[in-house]
């Protein structure tokens, strides 16, 4: 008998004298077993969601001043995408923004062309200031103005450009981190390193074209609940972890608070107001970012016309059985 199979041999459950639960603990350890029924530091099942990511505000005149900088010191051909990314200020967070989700402000300055590529995880883009830029997904040219929804389904090609006169700024949504999470990420640069343009077009089932949510918007009503103000689902079937939500919250709206299992990520399109996520208040104006990490209670108060972008993982959660709603009082 070889050496090796002495080893397994030994390291086997079966067939050994096990007289204690010492020496049950060590025998199974040696096999890759776990008891299910000893106490441990995080236990295997709990009553209610223990979110370890933090609610959390980011600044778009933080992000502005930041990416501003950047274009002085870095172009595209040193780094694909000039961003910041919002980093959670959870102890274990290394660039997630939630646990399932990231964001980033980014910048491209007037003659940029940002390279393609593509990879696993969905994306999208909410459009801040830009007059001029736009992103060719899948060869297709379309424009990225102010106000707009942009989106870039998993594994298309996809990279920006920007044909106008001053610096275009938007907020980037990805869902990295559930890539990483259930480990499916694959990447790739375009071999042309720019994917050629086959076709322009200004409509697209990829852009969401500022004046359009808003006539939508002004058709929707608010929740007779009292949770949301009015408020339309972008769909994209192409990109089904993601829920896509705009709310319109008119001056001196304040919603009733309620909390869900779903992460989300709320960036200010327009207007201003506060929010108070957890025990946390965030004072916000358009372009800045929060985010509300599932079960953490959930509340609005407009100060001025209002309208919030949701990015969630709902869809995800709706999927797996795993949605809960409920109001907080």
């Amino acid at each position: 008998m070889s050496v090796a199979a002495v080893a397994t041999t030994s390291r086997s459950l079966s067939g050994r004298d096990i007289p204690t639960l010492e020496s049950l603990y060590e025998a199974a350890g040696g096999v890759n077993f776990t008891p299910g029924w000893v106490p441990r530091k995080k236990p295997i099942l709990w009553s209610e969601p223990r979110p370890e990511y933090l609610p959390a505000h980011w600044t778009y005149e933080d992000a502005k001043a930041g990416l501003d900088a950047a274009g002085r010191l870095i172009d595209v051909t040193l780094a694909e995408r000039r961003n910041l990314v919002m980093r959670n200020p959870a102890a274990n967070a290394s660039f997630e923004t939630s646990r399932t989700l990231v964001c980033a402000y980014q910048m491209i300055l007037p003659g940029e062309h940002a390279p393609s590529h593509r990879h696993s995880s969905h994306a999208l883009r909410v459009i801040i200031d830009s007059k001029g830029s736009y992103s060719v997904v899948d060869g297709e040219k379309t424009p990225m103005e102010t106000g707009d929804v942009v989106l870039t389904p998993g594994w298309c090609w996809h990279g920006h450009g920007h044909d106008g006169d001053e610096p275009a700024y938007w907020f980037d949504g990805l869902d990295v981190p559930l890539t990483h999470l259930l480990e499916p990420m694959f990447f790739q640069e375009h071999p042309q390193k720019h994917q050629k343009v086959e076709r322009v077009a200004q409509t697209s089932p990829y852009r969401f074209k500022r004046d359009e949510i808003a006539r939508r918007l002004d058709a929707a009503t608010a929740d007779p609940d009292g949770f949301h103000g009015p408020r339309v689902t972008l769909e994209a079937p192409t990109m089904p972890p993601m829920g896509l939500v705009m709310e319109r919250l008119p001056s001196g709206t304040r919603t009733k608070r309620y909390r869900t299992t779903a992460n989300t990520i709320f960036h200010v399109a327009e207007g201003s107001g506060e929010s108070t996520i957890g025990d946390k208040r965030f004072v916000w104006r358009r372009g800045d970012t929060f985010v509300a990490p599932g079960w953490y209670a959930i509340g609005h108060r407009a100060t001025s016309d209002a309208q919030l972008f949701a990015l969630s993982d709902e869809p995800l959660l709706r999927f797996s059985n795993y949605y809960r709603f409920e109001a907080v009082e």
